[in-house]
């Protein structure tokens, strides 16, 4: 499972996130000082579970906690606190559990196998796609072996967006950035698409692509991502990150601009 922990007091947060990350069951933790920093995470990640403190400036964790179940409802808030006078409180925003500091760890590990259902608790998905360097797609650590090029690059763009929708139009002009976008050229875009959902089914992972009425997306929910979890915190990746990123594709220079640089590894 993915959790944020939200404490102000640094120190009490990064316990927390070490913490998480001796879990079994904890597949990631991302830990944040700020509240507002957290919910522009979730912006454009997934959380299974948020450990939030209660008292925190500017935004409480009560707060907090009622945001993230208005947009994330699934998303399980369990309160870290040191203060039991909030349980009501608590519970009234819908939180799956109310933890005393200091935390033990059965007890954080006992809360969260109760607060985040077992089909949200695998480990690592199936699908890993590797950002860093050159483009590729594994599943079950083997590499995908794609029909056409177009196909590998296409899904490599939806990675690249990090499961936001994008329509057609803009996905041709990254395939194509030369050619006009008339009726053959429609054609061929979707003979692309075809290819690569076949491809995708032939695995076992036609659900990782989600198309609608002119527009499409990858589920982020089902991929495990190297930049994505570079880019939401985790430093355990700088050997594998060295200022290269889908090296194979030119468009891919805009992003590989943001990323923050090895020397940012904690």
């Amino acid at each position: 499972m993915k959790v944020i922990c939200v404490d102000d007091e640094r120190l009490l947060m990064e316990d927390t996130v070490a913490l998480c990350r001796a879990l079994e069951v904890v597949d990631e933790a991302v830990g944040f000082t700020r509240p507002m920093d957290a919910l522009k995470w979730l912006e454009s990640n997934r959380a299974d579970a948020a450990l939030l403190d209660i008292n925190m400036p500017g935004m409480t964790g009560l707060e907090l906690a009622a945001a993230i179940k208005e947009r994330w409802p699934a998303t399980a808030v369990i309160f870290l606190t040191g203060y039991s006078q909030y349980a009501l409180d608590a519970f009234e925003v819908y939180a799956s559990g109310y933890l005393l500091k200091p935390i033990r760890r059965e007890k954080l590990e006992a809360s969260l196998i109760h607060a985040v259902p077992e089909t949200r608790r695998s480990k690592r998905s199936r699908v890993e796609a590797r950002a860093f360097g050159n483009f590729d797609l594994l599943v079950d650590g083997q590499p995908v072996a794609f029909k056409q090029a177009k196909c590998k690059e296409l899904l490599a763009y939806l990675i690249d967006r990090r499961g936001a929708t994008v329509r057609r139009r803009e996905v041709f002009a990254i395939l194509w950035e030369d050619r006009l976008y008339d009726r053959p050229m429609q054609k061929q875009l979707d003979a692309i698409l075809r290819s690569l959902r076949a491809t995708l089914s032939e695995l076992g992972m036609g659900e990782i692509l989600e198309l609608q009425s002119g527009t499409l997306r990858v589920n982020p929910d089902l991929i495990d991502c190297d930049a994505w979890r570079w880019l939401s915190g985790e430093r355990g990746l700088g050997k594998a990150f060295r200022g290269e990123y889908m090296s194979n594709y030119s468009w891919a220079s805009f992003t590989e601009g943001t990323l923050p640089p090895v020397d940012s590894d904690t």
